[in-house]
């Protein structure tokens, strides 16, 4: 497995294209690699992180190392920069029980529900901070982590986890409007079951993974967020 890491021009008409559609940017990331099908390694992962009106990094975890010029050349630094990739097996590798990571992941937090006029389930995104929190907390155990539990004063039942973004995309697909609720996850965690850790982070976590969601990404710790 590699983890990529390319900054995209947010100024460049060919990025703003690419920044507005999931579908877009998803047939773009793939085009990057000769198979892009999931592997028993891992599958194409890739999530966009903005940090400034200015500063926008994609992040893509994958089997095989990609070839992103065509991504530069429409929408990033071609003078200046172009992309970064690593071996990701090093981190995979280094993962050990009690282990605590700084961690990020926009995933596509949903519920099964009906509707008047529906004859089955559909998922439906939870709206709230609270909702989407929960959904992530639901799931941990099974994903191989545990979100700590935070340690300042008067912090009765608090984790280590913060909503830091929230988005409605609607885009097209074929002749099918789609809508994906999105959250984005910053906390602290802890490691309980490496093996299973593993496999979200080379799989993904949840729905919508070929539109931005599903990518987990771990960090040494720093600060807790607020």
């Amino acid at each position: 497995m590699f983890l990529t890491r390319m900054q995209i021009n947010p100024r460049r008409r060919g990025a703003r294209t690419l920044l507005s559609s999931p579908q877009a940017l998803h047939a773009a990331v793939c085009s990057g690699f000769t198979d892009a099908t999931p592997t028993n390694e891992g599958r194409v992962l890739w999530r966009l992180d903005t940090y400034g009106p200015h500063r926008v990094i994609l992040f893509i975890a994958s089997p095989d190392k990609p070839d992103l010029t065509h991504i530069v050349e429409q929408a990033g630094w071609p003078t200046t920069q172009a992309w970064d990739t690593k071996p990701y097996d090093r981190l995979l590798e280094r993962l050990t029980l009690g282990q605590q990571w700084q961690f990020r992941l926009t995933a596509n937090p949903v519920r099964a529900g009906r509707r008047e006029g529906w004859s089955d389930t559909k998922p439906l995104g939870h709206v709230t901070v609270r909702q989407q929190q929960q959904w992530l907390l639901d799931r941990a155990p099974r994903l191989g982590f545990r979100v700590m539990p935070r340690q300042a004063h008067n912090a009765d039942g608090e984790v280590e986890l913060a909503v830091i973004d929230r988005a409605v995309q609607r885009f097209t697909r074929g002749d099918s409007r789609v809508t994906i609720s999105t959250a984005t996850f910053a906390g602290l965690l802890e490691v309980t079951d490496v093996a299973s850790l593993k496999h979200a982070l080379t799989f993904g976590i949840g729905r919508a993974k070929s539109y931005g969601c599903g990518l987990l990404t771990l960090a040494y710790p720093t600060t807790a967020p607020t």
